[in-house]
């Protein structure tokens, strides 16, 4: 599954989302707003907006992560908007029988969804 939002994303409500019935891990990890911006200096807010089909992105994306690793499933969620420091940017879920393939899944989620080509960042310091 994966979703966009301008919403905040509830962590609480995240493990309802992935399926797990065959699953023997699972494995979660949010990216945050930093306080400090990559140039210096500290961050006010971050800008996202979405340039393209963002939501087909991450469609090929999650089919890839599915493709390469034994997985039960695969959530990614993806935030636009403004964000401030400590909101929640992105997610990225796996479910897995096994939790080597769900920690490896997760950490090549993250990196991919690091690398989007369809989000546009504006960070603003102040």
């Amino acid at each position: 599954m994966v979703r966009m939002t301008t919403e905040p994303i509830d962590p609480a409500k995240i493990y309802d989302l992935i399926t797990t019935t065959n699953a023997g891990s699972v494995v979660v990890h949010y990216a945050v707003v930093k306080p400090m911006a990559g140039v210096g200096g500290t961050t006010s807010y971050i800008d996202y907006a979405a340039n393209g089909d963002t939501e087909a992105e991450l469609r090929d994306m999650a089919a890839g992560l599915t493709a390469e690793f034994a997985l039960e499933d695969a959530l990614l969620i993806r935030r636009t908007g403004r964000l401030r420091v400590g909101d929640i940017i992105s997610l990225a879920a796996v479910s897995s029988p096994n939790s080597g393939d769900a920690f490896e899944a997760c950490k090549e989620a993250i990196s991919r969804l690091k690398k989007m080509n369809t989000i546009v960042k504006t960070e603003i310091c102040g």
